[in-house]
């Protein structure tokens, strides 16, 4: 044992006046090792991978370890100041990520959907056990609190703990069930975002009471106003400004991970910024967090590399010391055992009834209510954050640490199990059904999954239409566009801005009527940004292009060139672009008035997937306008009339397909028309149904045929070159990008 010992002070570096950084890595690599491993574990028998981390820490703390070898747990994790204050601060960095992280989690639209009955559900689930703790503060022995004294804050502070669910672990539990887009499963969410903002607001206020050390009136006042004023500036021009920093450090910046590195430094600043109105950095970065979310800017890639960063390193350190932190082995002290199945029995009751309550008051039935209570039980990370801060700032005591630990561990191990039961028997209504069938088939699509378009336009006719049509497919999501002006001298002279500007306002004018709304306000959050590029306009596409786009909508002067096929300027301005294009080409009515959105609209489909994508931003437009959208089956070569001479095989292949788009179509209330041509060629049965069903635009949908110039095959160019009236061509991926 001595030689043991010996060998690892002197590899620890143990007995000099600097902490060591080789016990910081041991430390780590064993919180890592440990935490994951057991959250692994937890994981497949059905409980949060938190509960694993948790454990970690309490199997390698004075509870377990430091219980039957002192020595080596001494030796690891030495109790001098020096050595704790590195991986403490590690872990203080980390509460604000995670914070960052559940504010990102925190879907406001969601509660904004659900609004009425979860604000309710929210406000009653957030009283009772408030009260509940609050009452439970003020009977503690004196031998809990560090500061008797100071007893009120305590109690406030431990009325606030037991109030709060855990969004991450109550999320992950009606992710699983496939209750997400359920009635009370979003309910159920909306209630703990909720719940838990409330919270944070309502803990910083305490911490900024409790730093004080007073609970005097100006002090309550300072941190209440400091309070709203962050709140205030943070969800109207700060949502603004970290959405513009977002996109300028995805646009400008070459370097790995630029986004991350932007997202990190707001997390820090709004930190700082509560910190110095007098209020817990918490805050700040929850804040920070949901602004972040709410960037249309964010995509997927960034979000999981920082998700993969925050969980993989920051949550297992965090949780595994706080783990640390707590001595279960005062609970053989009977006193101390029983006062934590006390304040496990009034958390339960508290939130359990307080959640029961306000499900009964906002309208839910008793099968929605008990599920709701289930879910709302659940303390998880959020509880054992607060935990910790409230220990680190003297307002806990160490046993009371350590019951709080115990309570969060128990609770959230109940609450899938139960939470699973509840949702298990509440099937949906018939009118939940037809909305998750149409959510179902938004997910699939083409046009529910775009994020972000860009606009290539000259100054011609066309090109207004094209910003019209691309306003239409923004407005209604809300999705940002970025306007480049590909003219042949797109330089930054006035009038070219004045050209940017048009653009711009026929993009919003066609945005309004997409969201159906009469007032400008309603659609600022369609962010429109405005380029004019001095290099050749296929220089110009590439270097935005890298920037991430989901489509780029090109309207050009001239489409069609002498041989049949693209202008020379079209095959240039998409040869770089490799995902999916719209190009327009105005015709007849749509020249002279390029700003009508009244469109009447004809569909061709054939089965493929590409002519279902059409289809999708042909019922788009659509639903802006007030003539029904017209759909005509064209059969291929292959499959011309080969169902129709069958019907033992059931329902013909040209029916099936048209089912399935006018079912689609319904679930926007966008009225259909039909036709069926399957023994004509495609180009002349699509304008013979033109002329028939009097439509003033065809969208079709288009496969990308590789090649060095932009190709659409035959039949597009033939329905392009033949048409008297405006067409879309929405194409496949570059078949590039598809190898």
């Amino acid at each position: 044992m001595n030689t043991w010992g010996n060998t690892w002070a002197y590899a620890a570096g143990q007995g000099g006046a600097r902490p060591s950084e080789f016990l910081l890595i041991v430390q780590i690599v064993l919180l890592i090792t440990v935490g994951r491993g057991l959250g692994e574990i937890m994981q497949r028998i059905g409980q949060p991978s938190v509960i694993g981390e948790l454990l970690a820490g309490l199997i390698l703390g004075p509870s377990l370890f430091g219980w039957v070898w002192p020595e080596a747990r001494n030796a690891i994790f030495p109790p001098n100041p020096e050595q704790k204050a590195l991986i403490d601060g590690l872990a203080q960095f980390g509460i604000l990520l995670l914070l960052l992280l559940t504010g990102m989690e925190t879907d406001l639209k969601l509660v904004r959907r659900v609004g009425r009955a979860a604000i309710t559900i929210s406000v009653a689930g957030i009283v009772v056990p408030f009260l509940c703790g609050f009452g439970l503060g003020q009977a503690l022995p004196d031998s809990l609190l560090p500061h008797p004294e100071a007893r009120l804050v305590a109690s406030l502070f431990l009325g606030t703990a037991l109030s709060i669910s855990s969004v991450k672990i109550v999320a992950v539990v009606v992710r699983e069930m496939n209750f997400m887009r359920r009635n009370v499963g979003q309910i159920i969410i909306a209630t703990a975002v909720i719940d838990d903002t409330i919270g944070w607001i309502i803990i910083a206020i305490i911490f900024s009471i409790a730093s004080r050390g007073t609970f005097d009136l100006p002090s309550l006042l300072q941190a209440v106003f400091g309070t709203l004023a962050f709140l205030l500036v943070s969800f109207t021009v700060g949502r603004r400004v970290v959405f513009q920093l977002i996109r300028w450090a995805n646009d400008h910046l070459v370097s790995a991970a630029a986004v991350i590195t932007v997202i990190i430094l707001l997390m820090g600043v709004m930190a700082m910024i509560t910190h110095l109105i007098g209020v817990h950095t918490v805050l700040g970065a929850f804040v920070a967090g949901i602004l972040v979310g709410e960037s249309p800017i964010l995509t997927k890639q960034i979000d999981e590399r920082l998700r993969g960063l925050i969980t993989s390193l920051f949550m297992p350190v965090f949780f595994g010391l706080a783990g640390l932190s707590a001595d279960l082995t005062v609970l053989r002290d009977p006193m101390l055992l029983a006062l934590t199945a006390v304040l496990i029995l009034i958390a339960s009751i508290g939130k359990f009834g307080g959640a029961f309550l306000g499900g009964a008051l906002g309208g839910l039935t008793r099968r929605e209510s008990l599920a709701l209570a289930s879910g709302m039980n659940a303390r998880g990370s959020t509880e054992v954050i607060i935990a910790t801060i409230g220990l680190s700032m003297g307002v806990l005591s160490q046993n009371m640490f350590s019951m709080i630990v115990t309570m969060a561990i128990l609770t959230t191990m109940a609450m899938p199990p139960m939470l699973r039961a509840a949702l298990s028997h509440l099937p949906p209504s018939a009118e939940e059904k037809e909305r998750l069938e149409r959510e179902e088939l938004e997910e699939k699509g083409f046009v529910a999954n775009l994020e972000r378009l860009l606009l290539a336009v000259d100054e011609s006719p066309n090109a207004k239409f094209a910003s019209t049509i691309a306003g239409l497919l923004a407005g209604g999501r809300g999705l940002p566009i970025t306007v480049l002006h590909v003219g042949e001298q797109a330089t930054e002279q006035p009038d070219k801005r004045r050209e940017g500007e048009s653009h711009e306002s026929a993009v919003k004018s066609a945005a309004k009527a997409a969201a159906n709304v009469d007032e400008e306000e309603k659609v600022r959050h369609v962010d429109i940004t405005t380029r004019a590029s001095e290099k050749p306009p296929a220089d110009a596409v590439t270097e935005e292009a890298r920037k991430g786009f989901d489509l780029m909508v090109v309207g050009l002067d001239h489409i069609s060139g002498p041989d049949g096929g693209f202008d020379d300027r079209i095959d240039e301005v998409t040869a770089s672009f490799e995902g999916p294009l719209a190009v327009v080409a105005a015709k007849g009515r749509h020249l002279a008035q390029p700003l009508d959105h009244d469109f009447r609209v004809i569909v061709p489909v054939s089965g493929s997937g590409v002519s279902r994508r059409g289809a999708e931003v042909a019922i788009a437009l659509a639903r802006t306008s007030s003539t029904p959208l017209h759909v005509v089956y064209v059969s291929t070569t292959r499959d011309k009339g080969a169902r129709r001479r069958n019907p033992r095989m059931g329902p013909p292949q040209d029916e099936l397909i048209l089912r399935d788009i006018v079912s689609f179509a319904a679930t926007y209330d966008v009225p259909v028309t039909t036709a069926i041509h399957d023994n004509a060629a495609p180009d002349v049965a699509i304008i013979a149904e033109v002329r028939s069903s009097h439509s003033n635009l065809i969208v079709m949908g288009v496969d990308r045929i590789p090649g060095e110039d932009l190709n659409f095959g035959t039949v597009a160019s033939a329905v392009l070159r033949h048409a008297k009236v405006s067409v879309l061509l929405v194409s496949s991926d570059d078949v590039r990008t598809q190898e």
